[in-house]
């Protein structure tokens, strides 16, 4: 087995790593559920245990990035307004998709928006200010490094990389909350954003990139949900 076939088998048992802590993650909850004895788990203590598994979660991807995402920071510090104008670029076509698939699902299904989305304003409600750090920082990150750094390293030529990583992205959105099929459907406009987040991050070889973009993203929504 020769240096490159190696480094190619790193690479995939690492996104399979990733992916298995992604899906997985909300069994971290059950940490402090037995340390601390909790048996009525209200809106306000799904959020406290949802942020304690997202916090776990980012702290393992760090480690598991450290070399790469210094690597990746120095780059995007060195055209810092450049990756940050091709971010934007890309976000709004993105949004453009995502706002127009939503409309047409919602027109034909005559439904109000995908489960997920209904559950995350149900947390936002709960506890806010927590959902503002916890949904539209720490979240957007975890899903940076997920669906973008650990896709990239993977798949090399450049439209599989965005169309497989961004289809994915749209699927974890709504596979474990999805009750109809035109729940399900709501993959596509996730999909939307998730390809745009990674063309982005493809055109400006920075995770940080996208991850700026997708917080901004996730905090203007939030921040919208909790001011109006």
């Amino acid at each position: 087995m020769n240096d490159n076939t190696k480094k190619e088998l790193k690479y995939f048992i690492r996104l399979l790593i990733v992916f298995f802590l992604f899906f997985f993650s909300s069994y971290l909850q059950y940490i402090p559920i037995m340390l601390f004895k909790i048996k009525n788990i209200d809106g306000t203590t799904s959020v406290l245990l949802n942020s304690f598994s997202n916090i776990v979660l980012f702290i393992i991807l760090v480690i598991m990035y450290r070399k790469d995402l210094v690597r990746e920071w120095k780059i995007f510090k060195e055209k810092s307004w450049h990756n940050i104008d091709i971010g934007i670029k890309c976000w709004l076509v993105g949004l453009f998709g995502m706002m127009a698939f939503n409309i047409i699902l919602n027109t034909i299904f005559k439904a109000n928006g995908a489960t997920n989305e209904q559950a995350v304003q149900k947390m936002i409600t709960a506890f806010p200010w927590l959902m503002l750090v916890n949904g539209g920082i720490i979240g957007p990150f975890i899903e940076e490094v997920a669906f973008r750094k650990a896709f990239k390293d993977v798949f090399k030529t450049k439209w599989l990389f965005i169309i497989f990583s961004g289809v994915v992205f749209g699927l974890m959105h709504v596979v474990s909350s999805f009750t109809s099929f035109s729940n399900f459907l709501y993959f596509i406009p996730y999909s939307s954003l998730g390809i745009a987040f990674c063309y982005a991050y493809y055109k400006t070889d920075s995770i940080y990139t996208s991850a700026f973009l997708h917080i901004f993203h996730n905090t203007s929504l939030i921040l919208f949900s909790i001011l109006v």
